[in-house]
């Protein structure tokens, strides 16, 4: 007790000598004002012999105090006051009526404990609002102390997260079981003098899964995984990246075997004098720590780190170099198998109806993250709900696809009957020519509902996932692009803005023919493809050309060579199956949407009739 008492003294002294100083500046000036209203007071006996010599004009009486007022100013003052007994009338006193008039006032006798409070109060208050300031100066003096702390949060144990929660990313998963193992049994491998990747940087597309498969392998191994982003080393303060940096590490080897991932590494580690500030600025001083700390683990400590990202272009050579992020996992988009699967795993949990099948799904999602795949399932249990339904079902789904793809439908929106008119022919143009060319993808469906920003659109699904294109299939893409702008031209005889996302598209496609695939026969087997950017800079300023200008503008040739033939591929066509065209077009324009089935079976009547 005694010596909490003198803990209390010892931190709180000058909160205690705020108080004291202020109750004795109460003290002071109640005594000062006691002492100048002193003079004024008079015993009982002296006013009865003013009253007796008609001095006093009147008597206010407030409960024992009696406040006198003179005829005439006694020793400079005008106004006394005395007291009386508290049972004896002022009658008694021989002060009467008569003599004098008096004024009763009944107010009741303050109770001490009011003069008390009236004093401890203000003492109080006041030290209660110091102690308060000076709590948040104190707070505020921690939170600066701790300004260079890691941020990093540590889940102790991941054993809720495992390998088969991750659906897909079969070959990434072998990749990453050496880390586990060597998390697991490290002797096995030191025996025979190996050593384990001090760092593994996964690789691959925003919502593929790098940060779930980084979990997954620390609920494999059981130990303890801290996670931080790139982003949070980086403050205005130069120093404080560096020290969150060095604190990192110092906890991840005090909680050896353990697991440090960094998500979006690319925050801190791009590359270093690649910036208008030069070479010396925070960002690259935390760099610099990382750096450091990646080559100064022991072999034994059992502290392994990673990182993900999607911008491995970007990062700096040191980083990269063998001892530091030796080993890299690619973690690529899903194919087909793991779509399903993917799937399959976010499936759970979600009530289906009997026809539900999520193959026919995931050959509907070709390039989909597994990210893209949870939404898709998700907008679907969103639109069951909406339509009240108790199951999801094979309309949700297909919707659910739409809706991620093309964006949200909008059958209010009011279109002009000469404008929807137009819709119907560009999109019965492009269904047309994909269906009669031969690298055309099967039309899975054609709307002319407006969906996002587009008023209509034609959807095309790839029968298999592919990985290589072939030049004929890129020209044949061209044309599918324009066969609703040639569609348009050829029945309204102008053209309109609706073909400005395919312009755009196809141009793209034709610039990467020349530039990038050596698929044009002027510029032959060369690549122009400038990866020597200043990152800092951003990517549309970066690209710097790695050709002349008499390059650029056989470049710009060839690509006009290209658009053109592909245009005069989709005329030819158009031309041929001009009555089918307006067949498809009179039928989106009756019944808005056509699906795959009813599509097909209107080419196939129409080529019997």
């Amino acid at each position: 007790m005694k010596k909490g008492l003198m803990n209390f003294l010892k931190n709180n002294w000058f909160l205690i000598l705020i108080i004291v100083i202020i109750g004795g500046s109460f003290i002071y000036s109640n005594e000062a004002q006691e002492a100048t209203t002193k003079t004024n007071e008079v015993n009982i006996s002296q006013v009865v012999e003013q009253v007796k010599n008609g001095q006093v004009e009147s008597v206010s009486v407030n409960g024992t105090r009696l406040d006198i007022t003179l005829k005439e100013a006694v020793n400079g003052n005008k106004n006394e006051f005395a007291f009386k007994e508290a049972d004896i009338s002022l009658t008694q006193y021989g002060i009467t009526p008569d003599k004098v008039k008096i004024d009763i006032k009944d107010t009741p006798k303050s109770s001490p404990w009011v003069e008390v409070l009236s004093f401890i109060l203000p003492v109080l208050l006041m030290g209660g609002l110091l102690w308060f300031m000076l709590r948040q100066a104190q707070g505020a003096n921690n939170q600066a102390m701790s300004f260079g702390k890691s941020r990093a949060r540590m889940n102790a144990s991941n054993a809720n997260i495992k390998f088969a929660d991750v659906a897909g990313s079969e070959e990434s998963k072998k990749d990453l079981i050496e880390v586990v193992d060597f998390l697991q049994s490290p002797a096995k491998y030191r025996e025979l003098g190996a050593e384990i990747p001090k760092g593994v940087l996964l690789i691959g597309p925003p919502g593929t899964g790098k940060t779930l498969l980084a979990k997954a392998v620390a609920g494999e191994a059981g130990v303890p995984f801290f996670s931080i982003s790139g982003s949070e080393f980086v403050e205005m303060f130069v120093g404080v990246g560096a020290s969150r940096v060095r604190d990192l590490f110092a906890k991840a080897k005090r909680n050896a075997p353990c697991i440090i991932f960094i998500d979006e590494i690319d925050a801190v580690g791009r590359q270093r004098g690649a910036g208008l500030g030069g070479s010396h600025d925070e960002r690259e001083q935390t760099l610099n720590q990382i750096l450091v700390e990646l080559d100064g683990f022991d072999t034994d400590t059992g502290v392994i780190v990673m990182a993900a990202t999607n911008r491995p272009d970007v990062l700096d050579p040191a980083l990269l170099r063998p001892g530091r992020f030796d080993r890299r996992v690619l973690i690529d988009l899903p194919d087909i198998k793991e779509r399903e699967a993917i799937l399959q795993v976010h499936a759970k949990g979600k009530p289906f109806t009997e026809e539900v099948n999520l193959n026919v799904i995931a050959q509907k999602t070709p390039g989909f993250s597994g990210a893209d795949l949870k939404n898709v399932l998700n907008e679907s249990a969103i639109l069951a709900a909406r339509n009240s339904k108790k199951a999801i079902s094979m309309t949700e789904l297909n919707d659910a696809v739409e809706r991620v793809v093309l964006g949200p439908e909008r059958k209010t929106r009011v279109i002009h009957e000469d404008e929807k008119k137009i819709t119907a022919y560009h999109e019965a143009g492009h269904a047309l020519v994909s269906h009669i060319l031969p690298n055309g993808d099967p039309v899975h469906k054609i709307s002319i509902i407006s969906r996002g920003r587009a008023l209509g659109y034609t959807w095309n699904m790839p029968e298999q996932d592919k990985l290589l294109y072939s030049k004929s299939h890129f020209e044949d893409e061209i044309a599918i692009l324009l066969s609703g702008r040639e569609a348009e031209l050829m029945i309204f005889g102008e053209l309109t803005t609706g073909a400005q996302n395919d312009l755009q598209q196809a141009s793209k496609i034709a610039r990467k023919m020349v530039t990038e695939f050596g698929m044009s026969e002027k510029i032959g087997a060369m690549s122009f493809h400038g990866k020597d950017e200043m990152v800092f800079l951003g990517r549309d300023l970066a690209e710097s050309k790695n050709y002349s200008e008499k390059t650029a503008q056989v470049i710009d040739d060839e690509v006009a060579v290209i658009i053109t033939k592909a245009e005069a591929k989709a005329h030819e066509v158009l031309t041929k199956s001009k009555d089918l065209l307006s067949k498809i077009a009179d039928v989106l324009m009756e019944k808005e949407t056509i699906e795959r089935e009813e599509f097909e079976k209107l080419i196939t009547d129409f080529s019997v009739a």
